[in-house]
């Protein structure tokens, strides 16, 4: 990870975590553009079949993190080269963090941005509104860099993968019901 416990740089880490957010954030952003983009292709649906297939990819979704379905997740299995972080740390966290908001640099674990990236397309929401899902996509991720920044705790890793999947479960779950609510 980029702001390891142990990782220690001639700048400051505080410039590195800002210009990594800021990759991010404009990732998570051209994601959310491009999907509003390919959104127009769900439009010719009539509403109520997109809106009951957004609520299947959620249900889905939800027994997916329940343990209840085995679905792959697209993954890209590379990793960033070390290079780039040590020839030109800003650029490379500037270009690491963007690819890491597009989420096509990395495995995204969790079901929930998946679900969410389906269903704005499914909608086909103003765009506004989707760009605003992907630029807190990349602040969500922004985040978790911020609290490894700031924990500095060797073992901090540990508790998290204790926590993290009733986290995921629960978010699949709010996001189930937060989209039948919000088609009801």
């Amino acid at each position: 990870m980029l702001f390891s416990p142990g990782w220690r740089a001639p700048v400051r880490q505080g410039e590195v975590l800002a210009v990594f957010t800021l990759g991010l954030l404009l990732g998570g952003t051209l994601s959310a553009a491009v999907v509003w983009l390919l959104s127009g292709l769900s439009a010719p649906l009539p509403s109520p079949v997109r809106a009951a297939a957004i609520l299947a990819l959620a249900g889905l979704g939800a027994a997916r993190e329940a343990g209840l379905v085995r679905i792959p997740l697209p993954q890209n299995a590379r990793q960033i080269p070390q290079e780039v972080l040590q020839t030109h740390l800003r650029r490379g966290a500037l270009q690491f963090g963007f690819e890491l908001g597009t989420g096509v640099r990395t495995y995204v674990s969790a079901t929930a941005p998946y679900v969410l990236a389906l269903g704005l397309l499914l909608a086909h929401e103003d765009l506004l509104t989707t760009v605003l899902a992907g630029t807190a996509f990349g602040a969500g991720r922004a985040l978790s860099a911020l609290l490894t920044y700031l924990a500095r705790d060797g073992h901090r890793d540990a508790a998290m993968a204790v926590r993290m999947p009733p986290v995921k479960t629960a978010t699949a779950l709010a996001s189930l019901s937060a989209l039948a609510l919000l088609l009801l």
